[in-house]
């Protein structure tokens, strides 16, 4: 996927990914590669939030899918709305080079202890 991390804290998760080699057959940024973006860094969001001991595993995703990216990067930024103890839900804009939105997601992680 080729997924770079560029920020990480548990308020705000940054990220971006190539959109070569992550298009469906006719060339556009694949749907499904925007959402493993989104829940990837959400996902590694909510593990910063849950804290040492614990781990996140996602439960929820949606995302609609607003325009296309042919090329260059898109860019994540996972914006934490709700911490508590047991979930932790994010809110992620993508956007492409030029600033443009790709798509909005929202994650929902369940937070547990470590076995």
């Amino acid at each position: 996927m080729g997924i770079e991390v560029l920020e990480a804290s548990a308020e705000r998760m940054v990220g971006r990914m190539p959109v070569a080699g992550n298009t469906q057959p006719y060339g556009l940024l694949h749907g499904g590669a925007s959402c493993v973006l989104a829940e990837t860094l959400g996902s590694f969001g909510a593990t910063l939030h849950a804290g040492p001991g614990r781990i996140a595993m996602g439960i929820e995703i949606s995302a609609t899918h607003h325009r296309s990216a042919t090329s260059g990067h898109i860019t994540a930024i996972a914006t934490l709305v709700h911490g508590g103890r047991t979930l932790a839900t994010y809110d992620i804009e993508i956007n492409d080079d030029g600033g443009r939105r790709v798509c909005t997601a929202r994650l929902t992680c369940m937070l547990r202890d470590a076995e």
